[in-house]
């Protein structure tokens, strides 16, 4: 791929600033306070975001068949003919819909996961599921058969070696066809292979300063091969050109779980903003500091944020962004790690099964 050759791909890269947000607990605070009433529905629909970037909160969205559930929402994707893939930590690893929410299929369940976490697909509809307790990335066609398993099942490779992979996160395909993979919470790289599977090259190690990582959480690749890592908790996503040379970072975000960057010339950012873990005592019920989606503009205008109330499961709240991803049509889907990450603020499970996953319809 070209260096940075245009003024405007240079002011996007230097010019991106998403807006900070935190995440807030005390709605979860004691279990009880905005979460209840549990699963009522809004008396009126419920808008996010502002100007062209308006979308109604699609309450109950994607209708489980009797004793399925997602228990987390790890990630999700959409195909070319927009249904929608829920890779989850239930019975039923990966749940598919079609956009209206209809039930059409399930899989996974004989695959071997061990803990879903990243999904993302091709121009050709073949998936590719992130496995990061699995230690795998495997390709498998929209029905569950796998085509391809990178890396060895339940075998790690040693702590912070730089070798894949161990507990990678997510993964993003260039234009080309590459797979760029994200590695992770054991490691501190990006490992790039070729369209059947061999390693071409790796970068990236643990630290603050540019090119280095501290949890390689998501990754993402534009139509122009500009590959965009979301580096969680250095709270900020880095952009690389194909071969890992670093050109721009992203600041002032929260532990940036999702990440989505649309097709075309001048692609959107879709950022899941999860929040510091500190929030159970400290930014509790603040609104504005999230969890959240941010939205941004190809020159970095934040267009803008869903989600302004904390932590909750009202219309209109967040738990825990992981997942995104947008149809055809500008929906966005958000899933969440909402019973992980309530046990990481308040050290016990939920008493009832919480929301983890939510559809929001783009207003013309």
């Amino acid at each position: 791929m070209c260096p940075l050759c245009s003024m405007e791909r240079r002011r996007f890269l230097r010019g991106f600033a998403a807006g900070a947000a935190a995440l807030s607990a005390g709605a979860l605070a004691g279990a009880a306070t905005t979460l209840v009433p549990r699963r009522a529905r809004a008396a009126e629909p419920v808008i996010l975001g502002k100007g062209q970037y308006r979308y109604q909160v699609l309450e109950q969205w994607g209708e489980l068949p009797p004793g399925f559930t997602y228990r987390d929402a790890a990630a999700v994707c959409v195909d070319s003919k927009d249904n929608v893939y829920v890779f989850n930590r239930g019975a039923h690893p990966v749940i598919v819909f079609d956009r209206s929410g209809r039930f059409l299929r399930s899989w996974g369940e004989d695959i071997g996961f061990v803990n879903a976490h990243g999904v993302a697909i091709g121009p050709d509809d073949l998936l590719y599921l992130t496995d990061d307790h699995g230690h795998t990335v495997r390709k498998c066609t929209p029905q569950g058969k796998v085509l391809m398993t990178i890396g060895t099942p339940k075998v790690p490779a040693p702590a912070f070696s730089g070798d894949p992979f161990n507990r990678c996160t997510h993964t993003a395909l260039s234009p080309r066809g590459e797979i760029y993979v994200s590695d992770g919470y054991q490691n501190a790289r990006v490992h790039k292979y070729s369209p059947d599977g061999r390693l071409l090259l790796s970068w990236g190690e643990p630290g603050t300063d540019p090119g280095q990582f501290n949890l390689v959480h998501n990754i993402a690749c534009d139509d122009d091969g500009w590959v965009y890592v979301a580096d969680r908790e250095n709270h900020r996503v880095q952009v690389f050109d194909g071969n890992g040379r670093y050109e721009a970072q992203w600041n002032n975000l929260a532990r940036p779980c999702g990440l989505y960057v649309a097709r075309g010339k001048n692609p959107l950012a879709f950022i899941g903003e999860l929040g510091p873990e500190t929030a159970a005592t400290l930014t509790r019920g603040v609104p504005n500091l999230g969890p959240r989606v941010s939205i941004v503009s190809a020159q970095g205008e934040v267009l803008t944020h869903l989600g302004t109330q904390p932590i909750g499961e009202a219309p209109g709240q967040f738990i825990a962004p992981h997942g995104i991803a947008v149809d055809s049509r500008g929906d966005i889907y958000v899933a969440e790690v909402s019973t992980t990450l309530w046990t990481a603020l308040f050290g016990s499970k939920p008493d009832h099964e919480l929301r983890c996953f939510q559809k929001l319809g783009r207003l013309s």
